[in-house]
């Protein structure tokens, strides 16, 4: 099991960015595909994106694409979600996650099996 710690969560306003990071334990290896998920209150959780170990597969919500970009440190086992042009609505708990996928190409696709996961930071956004 891979243990992962968010950070950089914080108060912005609308407009404003933040970088989220995800720190793992130890190598990711195992862990082929990483991703941020967000749930805000009465709110289902809902993947972000993700990223596959290689970075050539890339998920985005499309109610993020053009805003928000996953990248990862592999030297560092860091995972980071670059948001940018922050709204109201982005306001939410994010969740770092990893899970091992047979086709690292699945990481481009939405998921719900993702086995490890962080206990989050929060991203509150002012209007």
């Amino acid at each position: 099991q891979v243990q992962l710690t968010e950070s950089g969560g914080g108060s912005v306003q609308a407009g404003g960015s933040l970088r989220l990071s995800c720190a793992a334990s130890r190598s990711t290896y195992t862990r082929n595909c990483m991703g941020w998920f967000r749930q805000a209150p009465g709110k289902e959780r809902e993947e972000v994106a993700a990223i596959s170990s290689d970075g050539g597969s890339l998920y985005y919500a499309d109610s993020v694409k053009g805003r928000f970009t996953i990248s990862q440190d592999r030297t560092k086992n860091t995972v980071y979600l670059q948001m940018n042009s922050l709204k109201p609505e982005d306001a939410a708990m994010y969740y770092c996650a990893a899970v091992f996928v047979v086709d690292i190409r699945y990481c481009a696709m939405p998921r719900t099996d993702f086995a490890d996961w962080g206990q989050g930071t929060q991203v509150t956004v002012s209007s």
